[in-house]
């Protein structure tokens, strides 16, 4: 399948004090890690940022992947803007949107994603309470850039606005993904300094 993985990478990292992208679990950046596990997957991976300045880090710091560096197109809508950014430069059927704080994400997921959406205009893990994980996902480009693009010019910001205005999406229980990640770490988000060392010590 052609797909492009958009890797979005906002936000301003004030409770680290430092860029999260460059965080450091077991001498590896998070950056790092979610790079290197997009490239199993494809040769087409985007970095959707909101500052030359993490393009520059993050050239420097990723050296041995070819990866496309894009910045919002939007400012203050969130994530909605990097996933628009990203479907907009994408030329590929499919898109992977995946964050950038996810050292643990898990490439038998991801491929497995990819593969229930070949007849699908998207899927999107679901959790047994009903919140979902559209940012950790794949979609129809075309139709999801379609979807994104009226969601902005309608002024919602919700990555849910998106998703509202997407026919014949498939949701997966995240239960059913526990036989390829019993714990699903794979949707550990790294927000604070106590995630930081809880991923550390699951590292070890």
């Amino acid at each position: 399948m052609k797909i492009t993985a958009i890797i979005l990478s906002g936000g301003f990292s004030s409770r680290f004090g430092t860029d999260k992208g460059l965080l450091k679990i077991a001498n590896r950046s998070l950056i790092m890690y979610v790079t290197e596990i997009a490239s199993l997957i494809t040769d087409e991976i985007f970095i959707v940022t909101n500052s030359n300045r993490k393009i520059e880090l993050y050239s420097k710091e990723v050296k041995n992947l070819k990866i496309k560096y894009f910045l919002d197109l939007y400012n203050d809508i969130g994530p909605l803007a990097g996933i628009y950014t990203g479907l907009i430069n994408s030329k590929k059927e499919y898109s992977l949107i995946i964050p950038f704080d996810t050292p643990f994400l898990s490439k038998k997921i991801l491929f497995l994603l990819i593969k229930l959406c070949e007849d699908k205009n998207a899927i999107i893990p679901r959790w047994p309470n009903g919140h979902i994980e559209p940012l950790h996902a794949v979609y129809k480009t075309k139709i999801a850039f379609t979807a994104a693009k009226d969601a902005i010019a309608n002024k919602e910001k919700k990555v849910s606005a998106m998703i509202q205005r997407i026919d014949d999406v498939c949701y997966i229980s995240t239960n059913s993904l526990r036989k390829y990640d019993p714990t699903l770490q794979t949707f550990l988000n790294i927000n604070t300094p106590l995630d930081l060392e809880k991923a550390k010590n699951l590292m070890k």
